[in-house]
């Protein structure tokens, strides 16, 4: 069944905490960027049309594409500067992979100093071409990780204008609690689809409720495994969601996107395409909601047995 999205879609945005950061309800993924092919004049392009659908915000780390995707996206915002002063520019340290771009790392390992931290947000910055970040997280939990020397970095790259805010990506809700005593977070992005279900139930999305403070959510499609996977539970998920989407007359992607974005937490969902076309399927799940009843029958079919 073909739908045709209305033209005149466009983003909402949300506060992500009370008086905090404000992102477009849908987050533009950049870590594939480098595999997508496109001239500097297509990223242009690509970033202006994002903005007149009212998606502005993109999500970046110092390592995707090997390194590289900042730099990548860098030069379109080199090319065409008015574009900064349009978008939230996101991206995350703390991860040091092993690579031919860093031959001093001799082990994939964390790193969550307060010198690493300042040192890769200022070259996130150079690759970036801008003054500031709007949104600076810590990738993954560290083992080794200091609350207190965290917090510290994070408030003299804020005290310098570096940057705006600050939050996590992937930390449980104790880890984040404990660093938002130190340091005020806007959020903690962290995986969730159909497919990945474990933030409803392990306190995560609980906990950024109660603070209210909206969490940001990756892989919301399951790493395209709903649209492709053979798996069973993949196989039924799909089964259930196009039952839905067919009844609704909505895309396929925009219920996925819409189940995700009825829960009282406000996840921010991100994509991670080049299509526009695929990015405007995620705006439109803005525009509706799901029936409670379509919207247990996704979980169902997500878990594989019914709530008690």
């Amino acid at each position: 069944m073909t739908t045709l999205l209305p033209a005149d879609l466009h983003c909402p945005r949300i506060t992500t905490r009370e008086g905090g950061l404000e992102l477009s309800r849908i987050v533009a993924g950049m870590w594939r960027m480098n595999a997508w092919g496109m001239s500097v004049e297509q990223r242009v392009a690509f970033i202006e049309q994002c903005i007149e659908l009212g998606v502005t915000s993109f999500d970046h780390a110092d390592i995707y594409g090997n390194y590289g995707v900042e730099g990548v996206f860098g030069e379109a915002l080199r090319a065409q500067p008015s574009l900064r002063g349009r978008i939230e520019l996101v991206s995350k340290c703390g991860i040091k992979l092993v690579s031919n771009k860093r031959p001093q790392h001799g082990i994939q390992h964390y790193d969550t100093t307060a010198a690493h931290i300042v040192a890769s947000s200022e070259e996130s910055l150079r690759q970036l071409h801008t003054d500031h970040l709007d949104l600076l997280l810590i990738h993954r939990p560290d083992p080794l990780m200091d609350f207190d020397e965290i917090a510290e970095a994070f408030t003299r790259l804020q005290q310098a204008g570096k940057v705006r805010h600050v939050g996590v990506s992937n930390f449980t809700r104790h880890q984040f609690e404990c660093l938002n005593r130190r340091v005020p977070l806007a959020t903690n992005q962290v995986e969730f689809s159909p497919m990945f279900t474990a933030p409803m139930f392990d306190e995560t999305f609980d906990g950024m409720q109660d603070l209210r403070i909206a969490p940001m959510a990756w892989s919301p499609l399951g790493g395209g495994r709903l649209f492709t996977s053979s798996d069973e539970r993949a196989v039924e998920v799909r089964t259930v969601v196009q039952e839905v989407a067919d009844r609704m007359e909505k895309p396929f992607a925009s219920v996925l996107f819409a189940w995700i974005l009825q829960l009282p937490s406000r996840p921010i969902p991100l994509t991670g395409t080049g299509r526009f076309e695929a990015i405007r399927e995620a705006v439109a799940g803005t525009s509706f909601r799901l029936e409670r009843g379509d919207w247990f029958r996704i979980l169902r079919a997500a878990r594989g047995h019914e709530v008690a």
